[in-house]
C-alpha cells in the first residue's frame, strides 16, 4: 500500500507542468516565494533554458515574468511552441506587446488588486519622508561629526495640506483613503470621474483639468499606467504650474515624468522636491543628475516589496498559469486593445 501511495505521489509530481522563470535570488524570484511555484510546476530558469532550448522549449507551458524578465522577445517565443500563458508579476504591462504575444496563441495575465495597498503605502511613505526631511535627519543623526541638530532642518506640513492624485484607480483611491487620515484636502484627475459615493467616502474633489490640480496641490502623486498618452505626462509645462513649495511623488512608471524637465525644475526651485519610486532606466546611470540633487528622494521601485504582497502576487500568477494550462477561464487575462 505504501508503495502504491508513493507511486501515486511520484506520478502526480511528474505530471506537473513546466514553467520558465528568470532566476532565483536577488535578480529574480525571492527564495521565500519559490515554494509557491514549486507546489504546482517544474521550474526551469532562463540560464538553464538557454543552454539547451531544444530540450526545454517544447515542454514549457507557462512563463513567469518578474521585473520584466524573461523578456517576451520573438527569439524566445519562437523557442516555446507549447507556451500557453505569460504571467506578469505586477499590474503594468507596458513592456508587453499583447497583440503580438496573442498571435502565438499565448495569453497574457497580470496581478491587479493585490499590489494596491503596498503601493499606496509606499506613496505615502515617500510623501512623508520628503515632507519631513526624514533621510536628511537620519544622515545627521548617524554622522560621527554631528554635535548638534541644525535648526535649518525644516520640513513642510502634511496635515491639512492639499493632495493632488493623478490617476484615481485602485492604487490612487487607496492613497486617498490614507491621506484622509492626515486631514488632507484631496483633489484628483482621472480619465473617468469616480462615483459620488466614492468621492464622498474619501472627501475627494474631481478636477476635470489637470492644470487645476497642479496649481492647487501641495503634493502631487502620480499613479497612472504607462501608455502612449501618459508618456511624458509631467514635463516642463506641468511642473511650471506647480507651487514652488510643491512636491512631486511618482509611483507609476519612470517614463510618465520627463526626467530632464524634472532636473531643471528641482535645480531652479520651480518645485520644492520630488520623491520617486520609479525612474527610467532602473537603476539610473550612476552619473545621472537626479542622483546628486539634495531635494530628490529615490527608492528602487520597491512599491510592492513586502513579503505578504509578493506572496499574494506569486499566488495569483500561479492561479493564472494553472487556469491557462488546464484550458479554464483565466481570471486575470489582459485583453489586447
Amino acid at each position: 500500500m505504501f508503495l502504491n501511495v508513493f507511486l501515486s505521489q511520484q506520478e502526480m509530481a511528474d505530471n506537473k507542468p513546466w514553467v520558465l522563470i528568470s532566476e532565483i535570488g536577488d535578480k529574480g524570484f525571492h527564495e521565500d516565494v519559490v515554494d509557491i511555484i514549486n507546489q504546482h510546476f517544474h521550474i526551469v530558469c532562463l540560464k538553464e533554458f538557454l543552454q539547451n532550448p531544444a530540450l526545454h522549449g517544447p515542454k514549457i507551458q507557462g512563463m513567469f515574468m518578474w521585473n520584466f524578465s524573461p523578456a517576451a522577445e520573438p527569439s524566445l517565443l519562437s523557442c516555446l511552441p507549447s507556451l500557453k500563458v505569460i504571467a506578469n508579476g505586477g499590474v503594468g504591462i507596458d513592456h508587453l506587446d499583447v497583440p503580438y504575444i496573442n498571435s502565438f496563441g499565448v495569453k497574457v495575465t497580470n496581478t491587479p488588486g493585490v499590489v494596491s495597498d503596498a503601493t499606496a503605502d509606499m506613496a505615502m511613505a515617500l510623501l512623508l519622508a520628503s515632507a519631513r526631511t526624514v533621510i536628511e535627519g537620519h544622515l545627521i543623526s548617524v554622522d560621527s561629526k554631528t554635535t548638534h541638530v541644525p535648526q535649518s532642518l525644516m520640513g513642510v506640513e502634511v496635515t491639512g495640506s492639499t493632495l493632488g492624485i493623478i490617476g484615481m484607480g485602485h492604487i490612487g483611491y487607496k492613497v486617498a483613503q490614507r491621506s484622509k487620515g492626515f486631514n488632507m484636502r484631496i483633489l484628483y484627475h482621472n480619465r473617468n470621474r469616480r462615483s459620488v459615493e466614492d468621492e464622498q467616502a474619501v472627501g475627494a474633489s474631481y478636477c476635470e483639468k489637470l492644470d487645476d490640480l497642479l496649481k492647487e496641490s501641495d503634493f502631487v502623486v502620480v499613479v497612472v499606467n504607462l501608455t502612449p498618452d501618459t508618456t511624458g505626462l509631467i514635463s516642463h509645462r506641468e511642473l511650471s504650474l506647480m507651487k514652488p513649495t510643491g512636491t512631486l511623488v511618482n509611483v507609476s512608471r519612470g517614463l510618465v515624468v520627463d526626467q530632464d524637465a524634472l532636473v531643471k525644475a528641482l535645480m531652479s526651485g520651480t518645485i520644492r522636491a520630488a520623491a520617486l519610486d520609479v525612474t527610467h532606466p532602473e537603476p539610473l546611470p550612476r552619473d545621472h543628475p537626479l542622483l546628486t540633487l539634495p531635494n530628490v528622494l529615490i527608492t528602487p521601485h520597491i512599491g510592492t516589496n513586502t513579503r505578504g504582497t509578493i506572496r499574494k502576487m506569486v499566488q495569483m500568477m500561479v492561479d493564472n498559469v494553472l487556469a491557462a494550462v488546464k484550458g479554464l477561464a483565466v481570471p486575470n487575462e489582459v485583453k489586447a486593445k
